[in-house]
Order: structure tokens, then C-alpha cells, then sequence
């Protein structure tokens, strides 16, 4: 149901830090031009942590309603109150979203059978697929892969973005999940890898800029042309690193402004990219041919 390159698409914004309705309008336009699998709005990327409920939602509507039923619309929904996370998914819902993301409940650190509980009372209490989404890097929890087994045998949680990075855990979730459980990449350095290895998509920072180099890396990895997928993948690979200089969406913020498709504002305590690395991601992207020289 969901697979292929999926973009994290950021939340833009104007200079007082307003939500940009038109930008985020034309950078939808653009990812269905460039044929994007399915648009993931509202998560870490799109600054979930910073917007209000109303903007929220409205992110999440605005899109469905642009997308029109083309490609799939995955709504984060995730928060780290369980009775905060069924309404944001209610919402995603009423709102039309084809599937909710959510983010393991951060901060309060809850035990694996903590973590099962919220999950299946957010699946058990709203009627949409959901696809789990574990980041311990950023919620200080880690979601095992025994866990997500169980998990998976709730009738609406239909996969997971796993965001280790440790490859190892695709061989650890394979045997332990249902049939047709759904294995998404959401670290761009090792998708290639995840994907080559039976992995069922990418959930992407990355795809915010090369949108069209990753739905072609996608569509050569399902094709059987690993090695030219894997071309693509090393030349992306400055690419990812750089857009994790400083945390996730500052650098592809940074990168978007450049490249004239967005305003590089950020919400606070979120600050615009430390001077020390525009050289670094400029030269970077100047080598992607994504700026001019």
C-alpha cells in the first residue's frame, strides 16, 4: 500500500514564522511532477513539534485535498500523550489522510510494554492504517524489534519507518512481523541497503531536494538494477550527510532556500544553520547539480 520513495516533507514558512499556504502548495505541486510515491506531512521534518493543532490539521488537509487521491498522504500524528495522539489521528482521519505516522512517544522514556499499550489504544481507538515510527535518536526510546512483532498483529498498523540506521534491524523484524507488515527505510545514508535487502520504501529528508533521484533509485532497486540504483545512491551520499550537519529540518531548510523553492525560516528553539557549514552543503549541492556553480 505504501511503498517507494516517500518524501518528509518540510512545513514552509514566511519570515514571521507564519505558515506558508502557497509554498507548501507549490512544493506538493512539485513532488507529484517529479513523481514522488507518497507525501508524509506533518512529522519530524515538517516541525510537527512547533506547529499548533489548527496548523496542524490544516497542513494535513490542505495536502489531501491538493494531492486529490494521486499518490498516498501519510499524516504524523504521533505525540507523546496517548489522549493527544488518537485526536491528532482522529483528525488525520476526518481529514482524509490515507494512512497516520506515528512517533514512539518521546521524552517519558515508556517501557516496551508502555510502548505497545499507547500503540494499540491509538490503532484500537481510530479506524486508518498506521505505521509506527521509531527515532530513538530523537525520543530517547527504542522501539525492539519483539515490540513491533507484536504490534503488527493489530489489524490497523500496517508498518513501520525504522530510523536506526542499523541495518541489522531489518533482518530482526523480518521474521517477526505479519505478512504484508510494511518495512520503511527513514535513515536516507542506509536506504539503499534496507531497500536492497527486502525493504518496502523510504520515508526522506532527502527527497525534499532530489525528489526524482530517489523515486529513480526506488524504481531500479525494484526493477533488479541494483548497480545502477547503487550509482545513485553514491552520488547521494555527501548529500545525506550534509543534511544532518545540525539537526533535521535545519540543513534542508538552509538547502530549499537555495535552491528557490522555500524561505529557510525555522520556528524556535530551532535556529537557522550555523554559518560553519554553508560551505560545506553549498559545495554539496553545487556538485548534485541541484545549484548553479
Amino acid at each position: 500500500m505504501f511503498r517507494g520513495s516517500m518524501v518528509a516533507l518540510v512545513t514552509p514558512m514566511n519570515a514571521d514564522a507564519s505558515v506558508d499556504w502557497q509554498t507548501l502548495h507549490d512544493l506538493v505541486d512539485w513532488h507529484l511532477e517529479k513523481g514522488t510515491h507518497a507525501i508524509v506531512v506533518a512529522g519530524t521534518t515538517g516541525e510537527s513539534s512547533t506547529l499548533t493543532i489548527e496548523e496542524h490539521v490544516e497542513v494535513i488537509r490542505k495536502a489531501v485535498d491538493q494531492v486529490a487521491g494521486r499518490i498516498p498522504v501519510i499524516a504524523g500524528t504521533g505525540a507523546n500523550a496517548t489522549a493527544e495522539a488518537v485526536a491528532l489521528t482522529q483528525a488525520a482521519k476526518d481529514a482524509k489522510a490515507d494512512a497516520a505516522l506515528l512517533v514512539t512517544p518521546y521524552y517519558n522514556k515508556p517501557s516496551q510494554d508502555g510502548l505497545y499499550l499507547h500503540h494499540k489504544y491509538v490503532a484500537d481507538s481510530v479506524d486508518i492504517p498506521q505505521i509506527l515510527y521509531n527515532v530513538p535518536s530523537r525520543t530517547a526510546v527504542d522501539m525492539k524489534p519483539q515490540t513491533v512483532g507484536r504490534l503488527s498483529r493489530v489489524k490497523n498498523i500496517v508498518g513501520i519507518k525504522e530510523a536506526t540506521g542499523d541495518l541489522a534491524r531489518l533482518t530482526h523484524l523480518k521474521p517477526l512481523v505479519s505478512p504484508g507488515f510494511m518495512l520503511l527505510s527513514g535513515d536516507d545514508e542506509t536506504a539503499y541497503d534496507f531497500l536492497k535487502h527486502g525493504g518496502h520504501g523510504e520515508i526522506s529528508v532527502t527527497a525534499n531536494i532530489a525528489p526524482a533521484e530517489l523515486v529513480r533509485m526506488y524504481d531500479l532497486i525494484a526493477d533488479g538494477e541494483l548497480d545502477a540504483a547503487k550509482s545513485i545512491h553514491d552520488a547521494l551520499t555527501p548529500l545525506h550527510k550534509a543534511l544532518f550537519a545540525e539537526a533535521n529540518p535545519v540543513p534542508v531548510k538552509w538547502a530549499l532556500e537555495r535552491m528557490g523553492k522555500c524561505r529557510g525560516t525555522l520556528r524556535l528553539p530551532l535556529t537557522p544553520l550555523d554559518e560553519k557549514f554553508h560551505k560545506q552543503l553549498g559545495d554539496v549541492l553545487q556538485r548534485s547539480g541541484l545549484i548553479p556553480q
